[in-house]
């Protein structure tokens, strides 16, 4: 016990301790923290969904009386656990993706974990990007297959170690991320395409930060046949609960049977699934006018950034503002709370050691002045 509370005394020392944030409410753009209303800048929901009171009561009315409605399932997937919605939904996603099938899986990390775990095993190998988000990671991990990461989005060094080590393997797969999660910039996914085709290899992307975020579509950047497995979350830009897989029917059949996050889960509450049905079927419409809305601010941040002289490497709306030391970013993240500004420290083991940052979010509702006037501190305070 004693080697615990070192190990959180020194987390403490050298300011990469974590504690949880007390948000009192959420409301469009903002939140509400200590009583102060603050302009959020750290939120994963992309749309500003989650808080839409209007579209909660329309989709209320119309749902109330439906056995969908409902706050448990109760149960796993496989015993009493799937309702109709839920084989709707997966319809409507392997539709949307044109993939032949799609299994709903509680949180994007258990669905890259599970995913992971099941398609690679002893005799296998994996080639994931250096920046690969953490439940790809683990998912290689318990999977016991070898893996190696490749420098992040350098695909001649991912090509020299496909000529190094695929062919002492039985299977191969590459694993990417579309849009990064801590530095906003987009993989090549024709060009991984290319390779997994060259290398006989199985090609998996996830789509956690696109899906629903960047494409008139809503499937994200990898609306491609030739991805054979395409992972994304509801908890995103979607303003809803969990997440999803998507590929081709004998993939997800052998995920149904062998997927032990899925398996030994209780499934999501019927009401969320229909909630993100609905979106996704009824509302089209209006998620593209929020895409929009987000992509405007999105191309008008980075002109602005250009402009100002703020270098970046992020291709999306995810902005990383790199600070190196975690007091840095932590003492940086503190005086904009007091300007009005909710933003949060990403420090390791988020991101590598000599990286922590401001990882900023834009949302739709977010406006360009806000953007200005957060950067303006930020000027002021590097």
């Amino acid at each position: 016990m004693q080697d615990i509370i070192n190990e959180l005394k020194q987390l403490k020392e050298n300011n990469m301790f974590r504690q949880i944030t007390p948000i009192e409410k959420k409301e469009g753009k903002y939140v509400y923290l200590n009583g102060e209303k603050l302009i959020n800048f750290s939120s994963n929901d992309y749309l500003n969904l989650s808080t839409d009171k209007d579209l909660v009561k329309e989709f209320c009315k119309k749902y109330i009386d439906s056995p969908d409605f409902c706050f448990s399932s109760a149960s796993a997937r496989l015993l009493s656990g799937t309702s109709d919605i839920y084989n709707k939904l997966e319809s409507t996603l392997a539709s949307l993706f044109q993939k032949d099938a799609a299994l709903i899986f509680n949180t994007g990390y258990q669905c890259n974990l599970g995913v992971i775990s099941t398609i690679a095993s002893k005799g296998d190998v994996i080639f994931s990007d250096k920046l690969n988000h953490a439940s790809i990671i683990d998912g290689m991990r318990l999977s016991e297959a070898d893996f190696h990461r490749y420098k992040h989005l350098d695909y001649e060094h991912l090509e020299e170690l496909l000529i190094k080590y695929r062919n002492k393997y039985r299977r191969a797969i590459i694993i990417s991320e579309s849009v990064f999660s801590m530095d906003g910039d987009i993989a090549e996914i024709q060009k991984l395409i290319e390779l997994k085709k060259k290398y006989n290899a199985i090609l998996m992307i996830d789509e956690a930060h696109a899906f629903c975020a960047i494409d008139d579509e809503c499937a994200g950047l990898s609306n491609y046949r030739d991805v054979d497995i395409i992972t994304a979350t509801f908890g995103k830009a979607l303003g809803s609960f969990g997440a999803f897989a998507v590929g081709d029917r004998n993939i997800i059949e052998y995920l149904t049977n062998k997927a032990r996050s899925f398996i030994f889960s209780t499934s999501i509450p019927p009401v969320n699934i229909a909630w993100t049905n609905w979106l996704l079927k009824d509302k089209r419409d209006y998620l593209n006018h929020k895409r929009e809305k987000l992509a405007e601010l999105t191309i008008r941040t980075h002109h602005f950034l250009c402009n100002a002289g703020f270098e970046t490497t992020s291709e999306s709306q995810i902005i990383p503002v790199i600070l190196n030391t975690p007091d840095k970013a932590e003492i940086i993240a503190k005086e904009l709370q007091k300007n009005g500004f909710f933003v949060l420290p990403i420090r390791p083991p988020s991101v590598p050691i000599g990286t922590s940052r401001l990882r900023l979010s834009l949302t739709a509702d977010i406006t360009i002045d806000d953007v200005k006037n957060l950067f303006e501190i930020i000027k002021n305070e590097i």
